[in-house]
């Protein structure tokens, strides 16, 4: 099985604990978060993905916040050496977002304005 990742949400993955939208986003989070830890491999995206599914803000495909988490996804991508749609390892993903991003403080550049910031601090 390939699950469809946008690319920003291997940042959320390092800090989700269990908040989120709404009830059934957080039950489809925690079910992610567990078949990714199997190290499946992943297709990176900037649009809606396995994740999304489940997501009160995402309005038939799209995301309510398009533009700001389609600069999210570039951003990482960008940062981890990466191009859209390419097919990783989770485990290797999340590598290179630690070592890219969040081990060097990089991670508020990225998304600082989002919503959810206090719960990654």
């Amino acid at each position: 099985m390939i699950y469809r990742i946008r690319a920003h949400h291997g940042m959320c993955f390092s800090f989700f604990r269990g908040k989120g939208y709404s009830g059934d986003f957080t039950e489809n989070m925690w079910a992610m978060k567990k078949k990714l830890a199997q190290n499946p491999e992943v297709i990176l995206l900037r649009e809606a993905d396995d994740v999304c599914a489940r997501c009160p803000n995402n309005q038939a495909g799209e995301c309510v916040s398009a533009v700001k988490v389609q600069d999210y996804d570039e951003q990482v991508l960008a940062r981890c050496g990466l191009v859209p749609e390419v097919h990783i390892k989770w485990d290797d993903f999340e590598k290179l977002i630690e070592e890219h991003i969040l081990s060097i403080g990089k991670r508020e550049e990225i998304c600082g304005d989002c919503q959810w910031n206090e719960l990654c601090r």
